[in-house]
This record gives C-alpha cells, structure tokens and sequence, in this order.
C-alpha cells in the first residue's frame, strides 16, 4: 500500500480503542477492543498520525484525580507502543459536563490542540469515536468522522459508521 501524506486521526479512547469501563482510573482495567490494534496499524501503514482526545468527567466528578488518568493513559500508549503504534499527542478534558469548557466534546478545543501538537490540519483529519459526541467534534472542527456503533442508523447521514477500528481504517482508506 503506498504511503500517503501524513494526516490526523483523533481518537477517543474509551469503547473506542479500549473497552469502555465507565471512569476507568486503574490501568488494570485497560483491555483492547477487538479490531483495535489491526485497524490502527492499517491506518499506521497509510500514513496515520495518531491524537486521542477524551472526556474524562471522573475527574471533574471527583471519582478520579487527574494523575490517575494520565497514569491510565501513559499505560495505554505503552500497551500500543508494543505493537508499534505511536500516539502523537494525548488531550483530555477534566471537566465535568456542565462545566461549559471549550474542550469537552463536542467542543472543538481537544481537536485544536491535538492539531497544534501535531502540526498537521484539521480539514484533512478523521475523528473516530463511539459516541455522538465525537462526530460532533468532527463536524465543530470540519473533519470527517466515524462512529462506532452495531447500529448504522446510530450517527448523522454526513458522518460514517464502523463495526470497530478494522471497518474503520477501511472507510479512510477508501475515502482517501
């Protein structure tokens, strides 16, 4: 497969690359999705840039502190590092949702800084998540996004679904 201009996929993390736990603050808990690592070394192998950009409102609810969720994350990127993916840059928004930030998704605040990390555009990015939120960031950013969902009718008609990060990976890359 021939190598494409680097572009950016923002990824949420939880029921997306790992099984969603509900406030997951123990790394013990980190299992990946099935389909997780093969669709992010196809999207690697076509020139991918990886960014996750998570709501963890455990921490803004008090369940968790946020080294607790930064101890979770830098086990995640460990867990993917063995399998050759690289994470560019990790975002998090700590906030609760009625807090009214600017980057709890679907607000556009994880996405731009994920962009300024990454040097790389927003215009040309994919957003992958498993909830409406997440394509809400796509369409508060201009990128396109898919949702991961059983359910195809599940997300907006401008947006696509995906089985898993496998299906997933498929859609841009038949997209370009």
């Amino acid at each position: 497969m021939p190598m494409r201009e680097p572009f950016l996929v923002l990824l949420d993390r939880d029921g997306t690359i790992n099984i969603d736990r509900k406030y997951l603050a123990d790394p013990a808990g980190l299992d990946f999705l099935p389909g997780a690592i093969e669709g992010l070394t196809m999207l690697r192998d076509a020139g991918a840039v990886f960014a996750i950009v998570t709501n963890q409102s455990g921490i803004g609810r008090g369940m968790f502190d946020r080294e607790q969720a930064d101890t979770v994350n830098d086990h995640l990127l460990a867990m993917l590092s063995a399998h050759g993916i690289e994470i560019a840059h990790v975002a998090l928004c700590p906030h609760a949702p009625d807090d009214a930030c600017t980057c709890r998704k679907p607000a556009p605040g994880l996405a731009l800084e994920a962009a300024e990390a990454t040097g790389l555009p927003l215009e040309t990015a994919w957003v992958i998540g498993d909830k409406t939120s997440d394509t809400g960031l796509a369409d508060a950013v201009g990128a396109r996004g898919i949702l991961i969902t059983d359910d195809p009718l599940a997300s907006p008609a401008e947006h696509f679904t995906a089985a898993d990060l496998v299906e997933a990976a498929g859609i841009i890359l038949a997209e370009g």
